[in-house]
């Protein structure tokens, strides 16, 4: 096993800066490394990573969400094993799939994305970040529980403040307070609402995990209220990311660009790419339940494991030229790219594969297809370069556009 003395350090602003060059050394000389300032061992290679999420003998857990997440979101679904997780997960998928998505959330979706580009659609400039990708993922999962949109900037710092908590590897006292602070003022306004939901029930998702049953058993309200505090940070930040990095890539890329704007069902093929080369989260943590040989030694049991999505999904002992932004490689299945058999690592796999995946892909191919007719002639502002920050979520931080608006 390597020592962190050979290979750059995850939390220096080298690696902020570009982390892939670091990735590439992660892969070639250390797929397994000891991180002291984190205590977790460090996994690369797209085989190690898509071991540990699918763990299909039982060698890793999600026990680390205890002290990871739990103190921003309560106890979440992501923390439940066994047939507490079945349950639970069974009482929450069925708004993320088939006829609840299409029937009650595709116009939520489509509302929310032409609401947001008519602000811009008429000035021939945007700044596809703040003006589009932070707001639109927000305003449907607020429209879809039910809640006032009105609020939009509190949901939006409370998911900063929580991404900010969960990315926190250097451990800022000041950050983890803030995260902290985010779970009272998040149970405060969620938990009436909760309350009255039950008493009065509409037909939105917050009323509909109210009313949920599997096997005999509810959601509680802390229960619903955790639920809630996840999708509003897990299906904000990745899905907005998400946008805003498909935009980004395409943009560089003129004919790929061009191939999707003439036919937009190659958008789900731009997504996919996307989560593949500049995915939205590029570390999940787990932990191990035993001692398991990994590539480049063993990791001992009780010990946390950061998974590198970022690396391991440039990893070419899986993928061809994988420095390379190409929609029509044939190592990367569209098909599946959206569900637990996914052959980037995106999405987590296995058990505790993203439930909301299925959301997302909706979300991306109507905003990014409503986008595309807002702006058929979409070119990066001039003197532009677009770059993305973060370590733990990445994605461009701003990306000014110019068009031609649309006459009629």
């Amino acid at each position: 096993m390597s020592t962190a003395q050979q290979v750059p350090d995850i939390l220096s602003p080298e690696f902020a800066a570009d982390p892939y060059p670091a990735y590439r050394v992660f892969r070639d000389s250390a797929p397994l490394l000891w991180h002291e300032a984190t205590q977790s061992y460090i996994v690369s290679r797209y085989e190690d990573v898509e071991r540990v999420f699918k763990d299909k003998q039982g060698q890793f857990t999600t026990d680390n969400y205890d002290w990871q997440i739990e103190p921003v979101h309560g106890k979440t679904i992501l923390q439940l094993s066994g047939r507490e997780h079945a349950v639970r997960r069974a009482l929450v998928a069925p708004a993320f799939r088939g006829t609840d998505l299409q029937e009650k959330f595709l116009p939520v979706i489509e509302r929310n994305s032409r609401e947001l580009i008519d602000a811009f659609r008429h000035t021939g400039s945007a700044d596809l970040v703040a003006d589009y990708a932070t707001r639109f993922p927000v305003n449907v999962i607020a429209d879809m529980l039910g809640l006032d949109k009105a609020d939009h900037a509190r949901f939006h710092r409370w998911y900063t403040a929580v991404i900010a908590f969960l990315g926190n590897l250097s451990g800022d006292p000041e950050v983890a307070a803030a995260g902290e602070r985010t779970r009272v003022e998040f149970a405060e306004y969620m938990l009436p609402i909760i309350r009255e939901r039950r008493d009065r029930p509409g037909t939105d998702l917050l009323s509909a995990l109210c009313a949920a049953e599997v096997d005999g058993v509810r959601m509680s309200d802390e229960d619903i209220k955790a639920f809630c505090s996840l999708l509003l940070a897990a299906g904000g930040e990745t899905t907005d990311k998400a946008i805003a990095g498909i935009f980004a890539n395409l943009l560089r890329h003129p004919d790929q660009l061009a191939a999707v704007r003439e036919d937009r069902g190659l958008i789900p093929r731009a997504f996919a790419e996307t989560l593949r080369f500049t995915p939205p989260v590029h570390m999940i943590m787990r932990q191990s339940a035993q001692e398991v040989e990994l590539s480049g030694g063993t990791v001992p049991a009780g010990v946390t494991v950061t998974c590198l999505i970022g690396a391991a999904n440039r990893d070419d002992r899986r993928y061809a030229d994988p420095d390379r932004f190409d929609i029509f490689r044939d190592d990367l299945t569209t098909t599946t790219a959206f569900s637990a058999a996914a052959d980037h690592l995106a999405f987590a796999l296995g058990r505790h594969f993203c439930v909301g995946a299925l959301l997302a892909k909706a979300e991306v191919e109507i905003g990014v297809g409503q986008l595309l007719d807002a702006m058929p002639d979409v070119r990066v502002a001039e003197g532009f370069e677009p770059t993305e920050q973060g370590v733990f979520t990445r994605g461009p931080d701003r990306l000014p556009v110019r068009f031609t608006p649309v006459s009629g």
